[in-house]
């Protein structure tokens, strides 16, 4: 949905004024303007947000649902414009919004016009008429290409969450009469792929099945990015320690701990019990450096050199086919290869492992407000997690 800014501050203005004429006042509009959005914004959600009542006008349950979403929107968009320019929050655009989010998330104008399916002139011209209205620049131009500056980076980061917050308005809008709209967006590390989300996803699926759910997968830091912008809804996986940054918030689900596995016809599997030492002449797939795995295996081998071999992947599949095919030796989370294992494709090397203990759980923006199909999609997560308990 395109949301116009103006109209939607006339929308929460007239739920806390319960008055188009005060709104309009507040907005600097007339009075037919203000109550033409109104109705704009009406017609385009199609439902009424307001009751028409002697005293004023007052929200339904849906015009609550949408001042809460978008009050929250537009504090982010406050928060980040009005350090730049006075009155700039009231003057832009959305169009100005969405081009500057392209262009700082391709860092080239012509593919943020690709992209928004717009001309690239079209495109440039907004973010310059932005910046004109910033007073200042919102992008270094050199030859190399433009890069955001701090001002930049902060509005189009509050952009992206302000938008976000409205997407999961449609999400609620849409619940409140019992239609499914919208999509979940997960980032999923390793484990939570092959252990668990998939089972999730099946018990979500039987009461919700039209809800778009997308799966990112990728290393921890993009994953990490696209959470804190708004583009994925929650992280599951192996948690951090410490805490990788302030404005989120981590929920443990379960431990998880780390094991040495190896494929049927791997020579070891005829001398159990033997040393590390002897271990360290093969070849290793390992996790990669910077990952709670990869730093429980630097703890493993504390005082020692590691493998000189090693392989880092956070791909199941690439590991089972290394095992099945030669004699490496996987330094895997157990849950992970428990599937493989149950199959014979791969074999369990130790028992054990002293101090590689680590913990999986769910990661969100600390102020993030989960819709009612989001809540359900985590509630299935920690219901999956009680049945394998």
């Amino acid at each position: 949905m395109k949301w116009n800014l103006r109209h939607l501050r006339v929308f929460l203005a007239t739920v806390r004024q319960a008055s188009v004429s005060r709104a309009a006042e507040l907005c600097h509009l007339s009075q037919p303007a203000a109550s033409q959005a109104l109705a704009g914004l009406e017609a385009a959600l199609e439902q009424p947000l307001f009751h028409h009542r002697p005293k004023g006008l007052f929200p339904t349950p849906a015009g609550e649902m949408l001042a809460a979403r978008v009050a929250r929107a537009l504090a982010r968009l406050d928060a980040a414009a009005q350090p730049l320019a006075p009155g700039l929050a009231l003057r832009v655009s959305t169009a100005q919004l969405q081009a500057l989010i392209a262009v700082h998330g391709f860092g080239n104008f012509t593919l943020a016009a690709r992209h928004l399916g717009l001309a690239q002139p079209t495109v440039h011209r907004a973010v310059t008429h932005l910046e004109r209205e910033a007073g200042r620049a919102l992008f270094d131009r050199s030859a190399t290409g433009i890069r955001a500056t701090r001002a930049g980076e902060a509005l189009a980061g509050a952009a992206r969450l302000a938008f976000a917050e409205l997407d999961q308005a449609v999400m609620d809008l849409s619940e409140l009469q019992g239609r499914e709209a919208g999509q979940i967006v997960v980032g999923a590390m390793p484990l939570s792929r092959s252990f668990l989300l998939g089972r999730a996803i099946i018990a979500f699926r039987e009461t919700r099945p039209n809800i778009l759910l997308r799966i990112d997968e990728g290393p921890y830091a993009d994953l990490l990015t696209g959470l804190r912008r708004g583009e994925i809804d929650f992280l599951i996986g192996a948690l951090r320690e410490p805490l990788p940054i302030g404005d989120v918030v981590q929920t443990p689900l379960f431990p998880d701990e780390m094991i040495l596995a190896v494929g049927p016809q791997h020579p070891l599997l005829r001398r159990p019990g033997a040393p590390l030492e002897e271990m360290r002449a093969y070849p290793w797939i390992v996790a990669r450096t910077g990952t709670p795995a990869r730093r429980l295996l630097d703890r493993l081998f504390e005082g020692q050199p590691l493998p000189a071999s090693l392989i880092e992947t956070g791909s199941l599949v690439l590991m089972r086919q290394l095992m099945q095919n030669s004699n490496h030796i996987g330094f895997i989370s157990k849950l992970q290869a428990a599937a493989e294992i149950e199959l014979g494709l791969m074999v369990p090397l130790s028992g054990e492992l002293p101090g590689t203990q680590r913990s999986i759980g769910i990661t969100v923006r600390r102020d993030w407000f989960p819709t009612k199909s989001q809540q359900a999609l985590l509630s299935e997560i920690r219901g999956a997690v009680r049945n394998e308990a």
